[in-house]
């Protein structure tokens, strides 16, 4: 049950303020990645490539790159918005107050959901320098970038409780899924990989995010938006039950 509204609009608030304290940081700097990788894939080997599936290759990365970068956003800002209170000691005090496990949740997550949100609209926007983008299902497109946002915010506040240190919160985002983001068609399609490859790739979960957001684009992807949907959900419901595990038996939290 939701009731202290206020709590959760301030402690959303403080994490707000904090990334306004950064604005320039966290805005310039997945700009300047994304331009120099239109420069890069966009425009030197772009140019070269034909057309994939009749849509250009400069437009075809668009959602990957927008993927790529939500997904780093997403799971550091909500685990270090976690791994702070830890840090500093005051979990005690908000684990000891009125606020439900739900209530921080919702404060945390919606917190680092908004960040990702913003910079993931900010490099849509910076991608039409580039390129000429269409998205065939706008609203479609906004939904999906908010439930990935959210769903990788939990899994970034799993990765918050989980860690003990510094060094741990950056252990599973950059050996586990950055690499898995680079290998889940972010600048290719799936069609372009051997039989063989392709079979192996779609074990890999982000090939399903990114199908599913390029297909609001463009109406088609490697796998279909019911699949992808599918996929999210059911990592969604995923980090929901470890989360609610690790509040009930107060894993790395009231120790």
């Amino acid at each position: 049950m939701i009731s202290n509204f206020r709590g959760i609009r301030a402690i959303y608030r403080f994490e707000m303020a904090r990334f306004g304290r950064t604005v320039w940081t966290s805005l310039l700097l997945p700009v300047i990645t994304t331009t120099l990788y239109f420069v890069v894939f966009g425009s030197a080997i772009g140019s070269r490539m034909s057309d994939v599936s009749t849509v250009p290759y400069g437009a075809f990365i668009v959602p990957g790159l927008m993927m790529l970068t939500m997904f780093t956003e997403s799971i550091g800002n909500a685990s270090f918005g976690i791994y702070m209170p830890k840090w500093t000691g005051t979990i005690y005090e908000m684990l000891s107050s009125p606020m439900s496990p739900l209530e921080l949740l919702i404060a945390y997550v919606g917190a680092a959901a908004t960040k990702s949100v913003i910079i993931g609209s900010i490099i849509f926007a910076t991608a039409h320098l580039f390129v000429d983008v269409q998205v065939a299902h706008p609203v479609l497109m906004v939904g999906f970038m908010i439930l990935m946002a959210v769903t990788f915010c939990l899994f970034g506040f799993i990765i918050g409780i989980w860690a003990q240190s510094f060094e741990q919160l950056q252990v599973i985002p950059m050996l586990v899924v950055y690499p898995l983001t680079f290998l889940g068609g972010a600048f290719y399609s799936l069609d372009m990989l051997p039989a063989a490859w392709r079979v192996v790739t779609l074990f890999n979960p982000v090939v399903y995010l990114i199908s599913g957001f390029r297909w609001t684009f463009f109406g088609q992807g490697d796998v279909g938006i019911e699949v992808s949907m599918g996929a999210v959900a059911l990592f969604l419901l995923l980090c929901l039950t470890v989360i609610f595990w690790m509040f009930r038996t107060g894993y790395r939290l009231k120790n």
